[in-house]
């Protein structure tokens, strides 16, 4: 219920009002300040010398208009990808992830397999999985495969790579699962799949949710690097806009296209971050 300005004291309005002040003051100094480094940074690239050079060929507004209908359908085929990709990711990490919590040794196998797949896509870099997928597949010339489209094969390379990181997260959530709620699970009568799906990952899935959106906003990124098995996504077309033209604007047109695709994303994983990290603080101060 809200307080009408009679009933607070002369103290409490003289703390409000100093509180407005600061707020005010201090938003005041933080636009001046960004405003005189944005200035600062703008009157000393034209300064440079070869500014006029860098603005005709980097920022050359006629062809950023000319290469935008080719760089946007690129990234249109970037979002498929990156939903196909990202739903495998998950799938896959998960799956990795139980299969490396399993205690019985009837699933040693299964450990082994799992570890051994982890530790090699982990020090793979992803530039050399897209080579080895995108050239070595259809090297193998299997007719029922017949041709396989580049972003398929980009798909494939990006879910093996990122599936042994997403397997890690999920991993240490199921393992920051503290043992009594298994063994309570188990003494309710659950079995080990029904005490997994109905008391282990809810609760470790809870606890992964921020660092699961850091690696799907590094795969939004990422997804720019199937262009090198030919597939005509935003880099790619860009690349073919920039040797158009003969100029490199195309590129800069394809970057802020993938930072607008990754700032609402950077900003979900932001605030999912911070509610949790509250909810945590409030929880210990329980």
């Amino acid at each position: 219920m809200a307080l009408d300005d009679s009933s607070i004291s002369s103290a409490e309005r003289a703390r409000r009002d100093f509180k407005r002040r600061k707020k005010n003051k201090s938003v005041g100094l933080a636009m001046l300040s960004t405003l005189a480094f944005a200035a600062f940074v703008w009157f000393g690239l034209l300064a440079t010398p070869g500014w006029q050079r860098v603005e005709t060929s980097f920022f050359n507004w006629e062809v950023a208009i000319e290469a935008f209908p080719r760089v946007f359908d690129g990234l249109l085929l970037n979002l498929r990808v990156l939903v196909a990709a990202a739903f495998l990711v998950l799938i896959t990490g998960l799956l990795l992830a139980i299969f490396r919590t399993l205690k019985s040794p009837v699933f040693f196998p299964l450990r082994v397999l799992s570890r051994g797949y982890v530790d090699l896509f982990r020090g793979l870099p992803l530039i050399i999985v897209l080579y080895l997928v995108g050239f070595g597949i259809p090297g193998l010339r299997l007719e029922f495969l017949g041709r396989v489209p580049a972003e398929v094969l980009g798909t494939i390379a990006l879910t093996l790579t990122y599936s042994a990181y997403v397997s890690e997260v999920f991993r240490a959530g199921i393992e920051s699962v503290h043992s009594s709620q298994r063994l309570a699970a188990r003494s309710l009568g659950l079995s080990y799949s029904k005490s997994m799906r109905l008391v282990v990952l809810p609760q470790a899935v809870r606890k992964v949710i921020p660092p699961l959106m850091n690696d799907f906003v590094a795969l939004q990124k990422d997804v720019g690097l199937i262009s090198v098995l030919g597939a005509v996504d935003a880099v790619r077309g860009a690349q073919i806009e920039a040797a158009k033209f003969a100029n490199f604007t195309p590129y800069v047109v394809a970057g802020l296209l993938f930072v607008l695709l990754a700032i609402p994303t950077v900003r979900l994983a932001d605030r999912i971050s911070r509610k949790y990290s509250e909810r945590e603080q409030m929880g210990s101060t329980l």
